[in-house]
């Protein structure tokens, strides 16, 4: 029996009408079927700067019209979740991209532009000199999941190669991140092997909650908040991920489990960061539904 059904999406679309921007609501209408691919596009178009890059809160915690890294990578995961991540829209931003390349391959998450306007207090941009994980690893596998073809491409995958393959430490956000570009890499037998080493990593330093019933006694991460715990479908948002293959098939159920019981009575699910102005929350809600609601779908296939 599936987890989702379609009183629980229709609850989600209510709760995105309601408090959802013009892009939220233009993806939910998509996931519905009812949508069209090109009003996504259209929708996400409010966020592109002039120089081609994206901005204006595309990413809930990164504000102002300044162009950032991460900006860049949510705009590539909308074009990817639309079906339009083709050569003509990823060539902009890759180019983009280029000239913010730190000279290891790889882009920092934030540019120190972040700091003129209302960001998180904890957050502040990294040193220039070299590239993040988080960003780069992620809008690379992106890229190739959809073969885009640029330049960029291939110095960005000798990065996060290099990088991943001297990773030691890392938090949950850097491993989803790395797990997207594991599952799109060229080298399947190196992917397969690095994602074993990660996976064992995740493992190991209790990244990963595995009995969401019962989190007395695991710490979170630091930076993270206090009830900020990370599951196996966090990780694996999909059967085909090679992050699916580090979790026992009891261990996914129950995770999958408390993922769809985390619908809330609005139809929302919750955001668990932490939070530093009270707007964050609704502004971010609308996307972790949908979030919520591709993996449960991804998932309810093989069932």
């Amino acid at each position: 029996m599936g987890r989702i059904n379609d009183t629980m999406i229709k609850r989600a679309a209510e709760f995105i009408w309601l408090t959802g921007s013009s892009l939220d609501q233009r993806r939910m209408a998509l996931l519905q079927g009812e949508g069209e691919r090109d009003a996504v596009v259209a929708a996400l178009a409010g966020h592109r700067t002039a120089d081609g890059g994206f901005a204006f809160a595309i990413e809930p915690d990164v504000k102002g019209p300044e162009p950032q890294p991460l900006s860049a990578m949510a705009a590539l995961e909308v074009l990817d979740e639309a079906g339009a991540l083709d050569q003509g829209a990823a060539a902009p931003i890759c180019d983009w991209l280029a000239r913010h390349t730190a000279p290891d391959g790889g882009v920092p998450d934030l540019l120190p532009s972040i700091a003129s306007y209302p960001r998180p207090p904890w957050v502040e941009a990294p040193p220039q000199d070299r590239g993040g994980l988080l960003t780069t690893a992620r809008a690379t596998g992106l890229l190739l999941k959809n073969k885009i073809e640029h330049p960029w491409v291939a110095g960005a995958t000798a990065f996060c190669r290099k990088a991943i393959s001297e990773l030691e430490a890392t938090h949950p956000y850097e491993v989803f991140s790395v797990v997207r570009f594991l599952d799109h890499a060229p080298d399947r037998d190196w992917a397969q092997a690095a994602s074993k080493r990660i996976g064992a990593l995740v493992r190991e330093d209790d990244l990963v909650l595995l009995d969401p019933a019962n989190p007395a006694g695991t710490a979170t991460p630091p930076g993270y908040a206090e009830a900020e715990f990370t599951f196996a479908c966090d990780f694996a948002s999909a059967p085909e991920s090679l992050a699916a293959q580090w979790f026992a098939t009891e261990e996914m159920r129950l995770a999958l489990d408390h993922l769809a019981g985390e619908q809330r009575d609005d139809g929302g699910w919750p955001i668990s960061y932490r939070l530093w102005n009270p707007a964050i929350e609704q502004q971010a809600r609308p996307g972790r539904t949908l979030s919520a609601l591709k993996v449960l779908q991804a998932w309810d296939q093989v069932r």
